[in-house]
């Protein structure tokens, strides 16, 4: 059984725990380790996301089966992209679950919740960026319906950018 729930600034630290490991998966060896290191730090620190937290344009939502927290998302309304003419779209920031939890369709039903969440705000469709070599995330985007529509270069740290695409699905 699995349930999604919005997360509050009071789970910024179990969100920061959970950023770190999702992370690292996928893009753990994307850079030398003393930048990723530092990409964490910076990026997934419990400060840092309890101000995003109480951000009202970013919507944390946590994803728990059998009652653990197995993963998370974080969506974005109105989150223009220069790849993209159509206003009223949303930023699918993050979608991450941890390694134990992979296929067992929570994140089909995590993402199916972010598009229910984007068409209930009148939003016309949903944009993301992805690493170039994450391959397994590209594919499951590519099977909900998502195409590639730019590029970009995310910046992990001062010296080394990952390259990006950046891929659009119409709702």
């Amino acid at each position: 059984m699995s349930k999604i729930k919005k997360a509050t600034p009071i789970q910024a630290k179990v969100l920061s725990k959970l950023s770190k490991k999702t992370f690292v998966i996928p893009h753990g060896h994307s850079a030398p380790k003393k930048d990723i290191e530092s990409y964490l730090k910076n990026n997934f620190n419990e400060k840092q996301l309890r101000q995003e937290l109480k951000c009202s344009e970013n919507e944390y939502y946590l994803i728990y089966h059998q009652k653990k927290i197995a993963g998370f998302s974080k969506i974005i309304f109105n989150s223009q992209n220069e790849n993209i003419a159509t206003e009223n779209i949303t930023e699918l920031s993050r979608l991450y679950l941890l390694e134990e939890f992979y296929d067992l369709g929570l994140g089909k039903k995590l993402f199916d919740f972010n598009i229910s969440l984007a068409k209930k705000n009148n939003q016309l469709g949903v944009w993301l960026a992805v690493w170039t070599e994450n391959k397994r995330a590209i594919s499951f985007y590519k099977k909900m319906g998502f195409k590639k529509v730019g590029h970009s270069n995310y910046k992990i740290s001062e010296t080394h950018s990952n390259p990006n695409y950046i891929f659009y699905l119409e709702i």
